[in-house]
């Protein structure tokens, strides 16, 4: 069987390079089954943004890839073109820009089987795959999403995508202990999935790939295969 082909999407202060290097554990487990394809975000932090939600993976050292250009998929604080996954706002900055992005990834390395976000990343995908849903991206055909230490985007102008259940299957992948992400934020955009599947694990903010948890990962994209 041909491995799926599944778009990566990093989080926020990362970017296309460094996920791919954090995720090294993800792609062993699941070398057999999937293809992992990253993406970068259009937008670059500005290094003295303070107050910013760093997603940074907390058991990883800082290596030169983690170290290059630091980047974002939207601002919700637009003055200070700085994030913050629990601050409220009218508006964001910059979320068209990505998902242009995201398109162009899609037309240039696609098609792929499905997509895959870590924290603002997970956000991201779950208003991509209501985009998708709603027929306003012709270019999507994902067929799952797995998002890791996903949350509702506190942003008022973010809500529409949050207007009615989604029916792409799901798989949302939360630890118990994550300080960026606390898992009840991972928990409160369970509702704006149909059926969702939940894999929680006992560790913080990455993704985690241990071999406890291959067979929750198998078993989700077997679906798919």
């Amino acid at each position: 069987m041909a491995p799926l082909r599944v778009l990566c999407v990093h989080g926020y202060r990362q970017n296309g390079s460094s996920f791919r290097e954090k995720t090294g554990a993800l792609r062993k487990l699941l070398k057999k089954q999937v293809e992992l394809v990253y993406v970068s975000a259009p937008h670059s932090v500005p290094q003295s943004s303070s107050g910013d939600s760093s997603e940074k993976d907390n058991s990883s050292r800082p290596g030169p890839v983690g170290d290059e250009e630091q980047r974002g998929w939207w601002f919700s604080d637009v003055q200070a073109r700085s994030f913050n996954a629990q601050q409220h706002c009218v508006k964001s900055l910059g979320l068209d820009e990505s998902v242009s992005a995201v398109r162009e990834a899609v037309q240039v390395q696609g098609p792929f089987d499905g997509i895959l976000g870590f924290s603002q990343g997970a956000a991201f995908v779950a208003m991509l795959c209501s985009l998708q849903e709603k027929g306003l991206e012709p270019e999507f055909s994902f067929r799952f999403a797995i998002l890791v230490a996903g949350f509702r985007s506190a942003c008022t102008e973010h809500q529409m995508f949050y207007d009615a259940p989604l029916q792409i299957p799901s798989l949302h992948v939360f630890g118990l202990e994550d300080r960026v992400i606390p898992d009840n934020m991972s928990r409160e955009l369970l509702p704006s999935f149909l059926q969702p599947q939940v894999l929680t694990h006992p560790g913080g903010h990455f993704v985690p790939a241990a071999s406890a948890h291959r067979q929750t990962y198998q078993d989700f994209l077997n679906t798919f295969q």
